[in-house]
């Protein structure tokens, strides 16, 4: 029987060489483009808000339906990869995504801005979603893990790096600031794309056919393990995202923080972060993938549980900048950690699924993730923050559902290995 990795290009001597500086932050430039497109308007929230007469439900929609566009699209963006390229399906969704981000420096209304929301995030998973399919391309192995590990790391910086700067932007002037510096920011990353070499060569794309294109989906959306798989990722890396998603709520309103204030809560998450996926590099030659990515939700449910506990025994900051809030932010930090420690690997379980399909595998993954991203952002995190404590039960049950379907997949995939050829 074929292994993915036998069957798949990329476990080629030629795949195998180490990825080099510029291809690493190439394509961690890429995938910080979604936390900047989010987490970059969360201090510009209150002008918006006073300017167009939005409530806070309202003003979570920048965000819900962001995500919601960009899943809906995410499942298209990989097999148009696989027919026509990465590259060009890239560059395609940064132009879009660029005009659609300086448009919105025009908004004259809620209505308008929400319809460029959608815009930017139809078009934003044609470079963070291929990207995660260019490591698979030209890595296999221990080196692809290694490679995801270091875009994760860089990545990682982005949602603490975000807030700042719009903070910094709209101290510049009003919140059409912010969405010039992140058009900027795209432009800036439509460059790198361009000097970035093509991975998928011509002889391995598929045919650009609707049925094809559907086809691809479809053989691959009838998996239960990529489901499963998929699933266990949206649930358990809700733990960390929950606190992304709910931000704008919890700094100015549960810890009575101000608008340069973000960096107070996403600081602790990022280190979080940075320190898993450096972990999850480390790793790579040490520890096979599966063992690793259950002692992530393992982790998770560890760390999920002691954050409840924080906030329970420490329910309410001082509003200061002070000792206060250390209490109730050494839970997030610690389960960004260890959430860190499968988040990455998994994304490779899914990948080689499917080795000749890796695109749709790609889109179909994180599809399951950005609904769920979605739906924090506009619908859970608006009904759990009340206070501390109900948001950090929200993220331990998460991770609860996560470990319950990683397990599953587990118990399935050693019933079935005694019937597997040696």
């Amino acid at each position: 029987m074929t292994t993915p990795e036998a069957a798949d290009p990329a476990s080629t001597p030629k795949s195998r060489c180490t990825a080099g500086a510029r291809i690493t932050l190439t394509l961690a430039s890429l995938g910080m483009l979604g936390p900047f497109t989010i987490n970059t308007v969360f201090p510009a929230f209150t002008q918006i808000g006073d300017e167009f007469g939005a409530s806070e439900v309202v003003l979570q929609q920048l965000i819900s339906v962001y995500l919601a566009s960009f899943a809906v699209m995410s499942v298209f963006h990989g097999p148009l990869s696989d027919a026509l390229g990465r590259k060009k399906v890239m560059l395609t969704g940064l132009a879009i995504y660029i005009l659609a981000m300086f448009g919105a420096i025009f908004a004259s209304g809620m209505g308008m801005l929400i319809a460029l929301r959608v815009l930017q995030g139809m078009s934003a998973g044609a470079a963070t979603i291929v990207s995660r399919v260019v490591i698979r391309d030209l890595f296999a192995g221990a080196e692809a893990q290694r490679l995801m590990a270091r875009v994760m790391m860089i990545f990682a910086l982005s949602p603490v790096i975000a807030p700042m700067l719009g903070g910094w932007l709209l101290l510049l002037g009003d919140w059409r600031w912010v969405f010039a510096g992140v058009g900027l920011y795209g432009v800036l990353v439509m460059v790198l794309t361009a000097l970035m070499p093509e991975s998928l060569p011509p002889e391995a794309r598929t045919p650009l056919r609707l049925g094809a294109v559907l086809g691809s989906l479809w053989q691959v959306g009838r998996s239960l393990t990529m489901v499963r798989i998929a699933a266990a990722t949206a649930f358990g890396f809700a733990a960390h995202f929950v606190y992304v998603a709910a931000a704008p709520i919890i700094v100015a309103r549960l810890l009575g923080l101000g608008e340069q204030d973000f960096w107070v809560l996403f600081g602790p998450l990022i280190v979080g972060m940075m320190a898993g996926s450096y972990v999850v590099g480390r790793a790579a030659d040490l520890m096979d993938r599966a063992r690793l990515i259950t002692l992530g939700y393992l982790g998770t449910l560890i760390t999920g549980t002691l954050n409840v506990v924080l906030v329970i025994v420490f329910p309410d900051p001082s509003g200061q900048l002070d000792l206060s809030l250390v209490p109730v932010l050494i839970g997030p930090m610690l389960m960004s950690f260890t959430a860190s420690l499968f988040f990455a690997p998994v994304q490779l379980e899914i990948l080689d699924l499917f080795p000749h399909q890796s695109g749709a595998a790609a889109s179909l993954g994180t599809f399951f993730t950005l609904v769920m991203n979605a739906l924090l952002s506009g619908v859970i995190a608006p009904l759990i923050t009340p206070n501390l404590t109900v948001v950090a039960i929200a993220a331990l049950i998460g991770v609860v559902i996560g470990a319950l379907l990683w397990a599953w997949h587990l118990a399935d995939r050693r019933r079935l290995l005694p019937a597997a050829p040696d």
